[in-house]
């Protein structure tokens, strides 16, 4: 799978290459931002759909449903942030790595529903909507952590 999303990718920046030539340095310069996003926008669209289904099929209260979403979402968020955003294709660390993204999962779950309860009860927002808001704060700090510590590639 992670083959066929980098063959991907560089054929949108082949494309690129083609269509805006001079803005293809700048998109390739910026890929691991787009991978980001992209990988980030599928364990979204994961957890949003875990969220609709436990919530509205399966009848479970809203925070109940949050929760499971997201750890179904966090799976699919560690192998494509890992193997794919930050192209760590060690496996040695792997465990280490998943304790620790683990862990900053948990504190982003934490965060997550204080802040799902905080838009919900509170601000009176639609579950959906102040999910969508929980999840781009969480994204936005997470993506530093996961960079800067998680992934961290050493350079000589």
């Amino acid at each position: 799978m992670i083959r066929s999303l980098r063959a991907c990718e560089e054929w949108c920046f082949s494309a690129a290459d083609r269509l805006v030539p001079r803005y293809a340095p700048e998109l390739r310069r910026r890929a691991r931002f787009f991978r980001y996003l992209a990988a980030g926008g599928t364990a979204a669209l994961v957890d949003f759909i875990f969220l609709y289904f436990f919530t509205d099929m399966a009848h479970l209260h809203y925070l109940w449903s949050s929760v499971l979403a997201f750890i179904a979402a966090f799976f699919v968020s560690f192998f494509l942030q890992k193997f794919w955003t930050f192209q760590d294709d060690s496996v040695e660390k792997v465990h280490s790595q998943v304790a620790v993204y683990l862990a900053v999962a948990v504190a982003s779950l934490l965060l997550n529903t204080a802040l799902m309860y905080l838009f919900v009860d509170v601000f009176r927002l639609w579950y959906m909507a102040a999910q969508f808001t929980a999840s781009g704060l969480l994204a936005c700090a997470t993506f530093f952590v996961s960079r800067d510590f998680i992934f961290r590639t050493k350079h000589p």
